[in-house]
Order: C-alpha cells, then sequence, then structure tokens
C-alpha cells in the first residue's frame, strides 16, 4: 500500500517523496512538470512513492497505469542511466528476493527457458513483421554505412557472413534461429547448409515457410540437446537468454558442434557489470528468466574451450534500431489495438525507449565475438 504522504503534507510544504524524487533527477537536468521534452509530466502524485517504493517496477508500472509522461522518454532514462541514479532509488523486498533467487537458482532450464517464448516471441508473427526489417532481425543492425533499418539489418548479416568466412557447402548452425531471416540470407548469399534451433512455435513455424526451397532445416530443438558436426556457429540474440549457470554449458556445447577448423560467432547484448539477474521491469513484463552477461562472464565460460580472434562492440547503433523499431510499432499499431490493448502499447513503448536510452547512456553494449577452437592459423583477420 501507498503511505499516503503526499496526500497528508501540510499545505506548503513539498512532501518528502517529491523532494526525494526532485533532487535524484536535478543531478540528471530533469524537471518535474518542466516544459523540455525529457522533463517528466507527472499526472499522479503517487507516482513519487511508488517509484520511490519500487524502484524500476514502480517506474514502469505507473508509465503503464497513465501516472506520467515524457515526451522523450528514451532521453529521460539515458539521463538516469548515464549518471547511475536507478541505484540511489532503494530496492524494496521483492526486488532484492528476485536478485538473491537469481543468484543461487538456474532460472534458465529447460522448462523455465520456454517462458520467455511462450511470453514474448509467440506474441504474434504478425506483430513482429510489422515491427521488423525484411528478414526480421530482432537484433541490433550495423548502421555504418545504413540509412535505414532493412539496410542495416542486412549491412548486419553480411558482416556475420564474412566474419564467419562463410563458403559454399559449409554446415552452418545457428543457435537460437528467431523468424530464420539470418538462415535464409546466408543459404541466398553464400550458399550453406544450415540447421536453425529455437525453443518458439511461432518462429519455427515462420522460420520454415520463409526458408522453404532452400537447405535449411528449422528445428523446435533445445540447443542442450545438438550433437552433431558444424562448419561454422552463430547465435544471435539469444545468449541473453541463457543464463550465468549455463554459460560454460552454452561454450561447451558450440566446441563439440564445432569442427576442429571452424569459427563461432557470439551477437549480445552485454553489460558493464556482472550481475545475476536483469532489469526487474523488464524481468516481469519482457524477457523473463533474461540477463545479460558481462565481459568477464563470458570470457570465463570460454575459457580453455575456444581462443577469442576478435571483440567488436557497436552497442551505440542499438539506440538507433530500437527507435526505428519503435516508429514501425507505433506507426503500425491502429492494426494491433484491439488485439493488445492500450496498456500493452505504454508497456512497448516503455520497453523500447528505456531500452534506447540504456544504450545511449553507454551502460549496455552489443558484442560480436568470434571464436576458433584452436586459433586460426597464421591470424583472423577482423572483419568491419
Amino acid at each position: 500500500m501507498l503511505t499516503g504522504e503526499l496526500t497528508q503534507a501540510p499545505a506548503g510544504r513539498i512532501p518528502r517523496g517529491r523532494a526525494l524524487i526532485d533532487a535524484i533527477l536535478e543531478r540528471a537536468d530533469v524537471r518535474i512538470d518542466g516544459g523540455r521534452p525529457w522533463d517528466i509530466q507527472v499526472h499522479d502524485p503517487r507516482f513519487f512513492n511508488r517509484v520511490l517504493a519500487e524502484g524500476s517496477i514502480g517506474l514502469g508500472e505507473s508509465y503503464m497505469d497513465r501516472w506520467w509522461d515524457c515526451a522523450a522518454l528514451d532521453e529521460l532514462i539515458a539521463r538516469i542511466l548515464r549518471l547511475d541514479l536507478s541505484r540511489r532509488v532503494q530496492r524494496n523486498l521483492r526486488n532484492a528476493a528476485t536478485v538473491l533467487w537469481a543468484r543461487v537458482a538456474n532460472r534458465q532450464t529447460r522448462t523455465r527457458s520456454r517462458e520467455v517464448a511462450r511470453r514474448h516471441y509467440d506474441l504474434g508473427n504478425d506483430f513482429y513483421a510489422a515491427m521488423l526489417d525484411p528478414y526480421m532481425q530482432y537484433s541490433c543492425g550495423y548502421w555504418k554505412e545504413a540509412e535505414n533499418l532493412a539496410a542495416a539489418q542486412e549491412a548486419k548479416l553480411e558482416l556475420i557472413g564474412r566474419k564467419l568466412a562463410l563458403k559454399a557447402g559449409e554446415r552452418l548452425l545457428d543457435i537460437g534461429c528467431g523468424w530464420g531471416g539470418l538462415l535464409r540470407f546466408a543459404a541466398e548469399r553464400f550458399g550453406v547448409e544450415a540447421v536453425g534451433v529455437t525453443i518458439s512455435e511461432r518462429q519455427a513455424e515462420l522460420a520454415r515457410a520463409r526458408c522453404a526451397g532452400l537447405p535449411v532445416e528449422i528445428r523446435l530443438q533445445d540447443y542442450r540437446d545438438l550433437r552433431e558436426p558444424f562448419d561454422k556457429i552463430v547465435s544471435v540474440g539469444m545468449f541473453e537468454h541463457v543464463g550465468h549457470r549455463n554459460y560454460r554449458l552454452f561454450f561447451e556445447v558450440a566446441r563439440r558442434c564445432l569442427k576442429r577448423e571452424g569459427l563461432l560467432l557470439l551477437h549480445t547484448i552485454g553489460g558493464n557489470r556482472s550481475e545475476s539477474c536483469i532489469d526487474p521491469w523488464i524481468d516481469r513484463y519482457i524477457f523473463p528468466n533474461a540477463m545479460l552477461p558481462s565481459a568477464r562472464q563470458i570470457a570465463t565460460a570460454a575459457e580453455g574451450l575456444f581462443v577469442m580472434e576478435d571483440w567488436h562492440n557497436f552497442g551505440p547503433y542499438y539506440d538507433r534500431t530500437l527507435m526505428a523499431w519503435f516508429d514501425n510499432f507505433n506507426d503500425n499499431w491502429p492494426r494491433f489495438r484491439e488485439q493488445y490493448g492500450d496498456r500493452f502499447h505504454r508497456m512497448w513503448e516503455f520497453y523500447l525507449k528505456s531500452c534506447a536510452g540504456g544504450f545511449r547512456a553507454r551502460v549496455n553494449q552489443l558484442w560480436q565475438i568470434v571464436y576458433s577452437p584452436c586459433g586460426v592459423e597464421g591470424g583472423y583477420t577482423p572483419v568491419r
């Protein structure tokens, strides 16, 4: 329950909850009811105590409940995260329990790992097709020379193919293949034979249709069950769902499936700190049981199994990718309003724009890491 402190404050005195939030936001040059795009417009005074009591969950849920608005939500979040202000808001016991549970338990078991497929990736293929590019890439685009989302995603796929040095006739494995866009591109552009695994039934269904007529097999399969040889392996945007207790197992599976002269490319979001769980609001509403690996966690998990040949960070491109997704989502929203409802729109806007703010603030990164089992003879030449 809320304390009621705000409504009981004596006339002329700023309630303590608002005063605390004001002081926190002042450091980021954010004002309550100010006139700049990144200022917060508060519609319900209970907002202040809710955020102080519940942290990120309170911030996100109160936005979904229309207790506040912000014209440039992405920039607001970036300003907060640049100064690490979110850590100044004390976590409540419920959030602390989530963190503790993630540290001691494996939240990405075979059974629990399917929860994110059911709640997120199976939302609707038509919904994601409207938000994404023609290859339906639900990961960061490569905007080095691109001017729009479709070009950035095609450049990303081309970059992956070149980093892996894909050749006609090679056998490629995609761990977490999504809607099959990368496999389709690799088969058409590089002439490979390919296998993709996903735990999302809706993704597998559409991926099979989109790769029809190509030497591509789509399986509804957990990556832990893979036991066959491949020339090259790629995993894009899936490692965020592996969990820190399974990082080593992921690399062990990749090692046993990759031929001695092969290459592995891991494309993943990463964090600047080693954590055991993701932001509580993201965990509850968007990606249950997910977490972002740190560079140390990845390096430790791969140690003794692979030689790290290349580590490429283009995290700032994710800001632009997320904002492009939001524009597509928002433009197409009238088609989906009746199916999903307006509260979903607020939730999805908070998700996309707050994540964009995280990459803009450089608290989140996007890494493409290339590994070889024994080291590339003569050295690996990085591709950019």
